[in-house]
């Protein structure tokens, strides 16, 4: 018999449906001790004494990671840099199901960019699986390209603050998003030798700029579709060189404002498992805000929508478990591929698959917990159960 009193931080859960990022499973009990996951065994081999967390009706999946989260929670990282604003992006992220998460600062002063590496490096010391490093999108852009990206901030690349970002390579700075026909090679090659995961993104780039920065190291495009060169019969642009290289992983904002479902459903067919899903999500998120500012530009919460007074997008009001609702309704995906372009994709496109994005023996216990109507219920972040739902209480240690 599996559990018979092994550990006292030791605990089952027994969901109706398991989607362990490989398989789909039903009878079966998750067996979790202190923060990571011990086994997946039948619940007819789980000893009585062993303490259970009943889940009926209830289905379980890796947490979700998040690559590109600017805000939520009423708080924007750009607008107050402190280990206080990560601490409530995470408490807001966890009832959406999102357990690890980038903070984004988005284009700004070299100052700025300094304290936000700082307080990142300080606060991965305390949860490295929480904020699994810094996402720089910008300053290096293409300003036809820089959407709601302050234009005051957008430059080109300066060698001593490109050298300091290398430096936080590999532990801090996990990605940086540029434009790859501003940037050149040089600089794209210098952070992906640090260690840093390179995105095309706001940039203009002709379809034969986007493969030389391919081959320079670039091995992601940021929210696919937005802020980039189109692709035109004649000019094919960064969105065609996107999808001609299969190994380039490509993230994506699934609201059906960004991005038409049909262009994801399109882009899905064509990147199979290198298409993933992030929110670009804004303070809004998880509060009832009206409007929120960028830099010097007012950016309104409308109808889902976040959208400046002339028309230009300012990131979402997105979460990821509405991304993956969005793909199961609209693109008719199976529920199990939408949680791994949640999950497991993200942990591979910035390497941290190896304890991230499955359910396995060994992996860490972040874990989503939700019901038919694909609504969160519960969460498990580093081994401790969240209960969101008064219903299931009564499961509770």
């Amino acid at each position: 018999m599996i559990c018979a009193r092994e550990s006292f931080s030791m605990y089952a859960l027994t969901p109706a449906t398991l989607y362990t990022g490989q398989q789909q499973l039903s009878g079966q009990a998750l067996l979790i001790e202190g923060q990571h996951i011990m086994d997946v065994v039948p619940v007819a081999v789980l000893a009585a004494a062993c303490p259970r967390v009943p889940l009926p009706g209830q289905q379980v999946a890796p947490g979700f990671i998040d690559l590109q989260l600017n805000g939520c929670g009423g708080v924007l990282f750009n607008d107050a840099i402190t280990a206080e604003t990560l601490d409530r992006m995470h408490r807001t992220n966890l009832r959406s199901g999102t357990t690890s998460f980038l903070p984004t600062l988005i284009t700004t002063s070299d100052d700025a960019m300094e304290q936000a590496m700082a307080v990142v490096q300080a606060y991965r010391q305390h949860y490295p699986q929480r904020v699994l490093g810094l996402h720089l999108e910008g300053p290096y852009l293409n300003p036809q390209r820089r959407g709601i990206h302050d234009g005051r901030h957008v430059r080109p690349v300066d060698e001593a603050m490109l050298a300091r970002i290398a430096q936080y390579g590999g532990d801090t700075v996990t990605v940086v998003t540029l434009a790859p026909d501003i940037t050149g090679s040089e600089p794209i090659h210098c952070l992906s030798q640090a260690g840093i995961v390179v995105s095309a993104g706001h940039s203009n780039a002709s379809y034969e700029q986007a493969l030389a920065g391919f081959e320079a190291g670039i091995t992601m495009v940021t929210h696919l579709f937005n802020a980039m060169s189109p692709w035109h019969s004649r000019q094919p642009g960064l969105v065609a060189a996107a999808l001609s290289r299969p190994e380039v992983y490509a993230g994506i904002i699934a609201d059906g404002l960004h991005v038409h479902f049909g262009s994801v459903a399109l882009a899905k067919q064509i990147k199979g498992d290198r298409l993933l899903l992030v929110s670009d999500a804004m303070p809004p998120v998880g509060t009832q805000m009206f409007s929120f500012w960028i830099g010097q530009e007012e950016v309104f919460y409308r109808q889902g929508k976040c959208v400046a007074a002339d028309g230009t997008l300012g990131g979402s009001a997105l979460t990821l478990m509405a991304a993956v609702a969005n793909c199961v309704q609209q693109l008719r995906l199976p529920l199990a591929e939408a949680l791994r372009m949640a999950s497991l994709y993200p942990a591979r496109a910035i390497a941290q698959d190896h304890h991230l994005g499955l359910i396995a023996p060994g992996y860490l216990a972040n874990l989503v917990i939700f019901d038919q109507s694909l609504r969160v219920t519960a969460i498990v972040d580093r081994g401790q159960l969240q209960l969101f739902d008064a219903a299931l209480e009564g499961a509770a240690l």
